[in-house]
């Protein structure tokens, strides 16, 4: 693999970074995932309400295919070394460049692989591509306040708190409230030991 993915590795023509050895690797979605991915996705339907609302559909998974191919979205499975099998996804979104340079982080994690530090290690490899290969300087999720999961994940990778944002997104037919979290490119490299 040239790159996490090919678009950023097009971009970007400088010697790709050593990457972390982990349980896990993220790529692009590809059609042929979409059964594995729908079939996740359904399955996890309660363990994601009302924290996100995933693609369960193949009208739904088309889209997100769609959005995939858009110059400011990049989308990532997280998938097991062992199996290849598909444990999550993250989403980079709304990617702004010229004096800006960030965009918003969006995840779910497939209920049966929960609380099995895939998606910790994901979010590593994700926050690699973001700063390193798409050289952004910024990244924000916005989370619900009850959504512990979501928060440890952020929190751990090294986000920090910067604000409450009421009634922010419309998630399952509810505007619902959100906290905002970012991490800095140079945050980031800095507690990687990479500045």
């Amino acid at each position: 693999m040239a790159g996490l993915f090919n678009r950023a590795a097009r971009r970007d023509s400088q010697p790709p970074t050593p990457r972390p050895v982990t349980r896990v690797y993220v790529r692009a979605p590809r059609l042929a995932d979409e059964y594995q991915f729908l079939t996740l996705m359904r399955e996890s339907r309660d363990f994601h309400r009302p924290w996100a609302s995933a693609p369960t559909d193949p009208a739904r998974f088309a889209a997100y295919l769609e959005d995939a191919g858009r110059p400011d979205f990049e989308a990532f499975l997280v998938c097991r070394v062992e199996d290849d099998q598909i444990v999550g996804f993250f989403n980079i979104s709304q990617i702004a460049r010229g004096s800006l340079q960030s965009a918003y982080l969006g995840y779910a994690a497939a209920e049966r692989y929960a609380n099995q530090g895939y998606m910790r290690e994901g979010i590593e490899l994700v926050l690699r591509a973001a700063f390193l290969e798409l050289r952004l300087h910024r990244l924000e999720a916005n989370i619900q306040p009850g959504n512990r999961a979501s928060l440890a994940l952020a929190r751990g990778a090294g986000f920090q708190r910067e604000g409450f944002s009421p009634r922010y997104l419309k998630i399952s037919g509810r505007w619902r409230d959100h906290e905002r979290w970012a991490l800095l490119a140079d945050d980031w490299r800095r507690a990687r030991g990479l500045s």
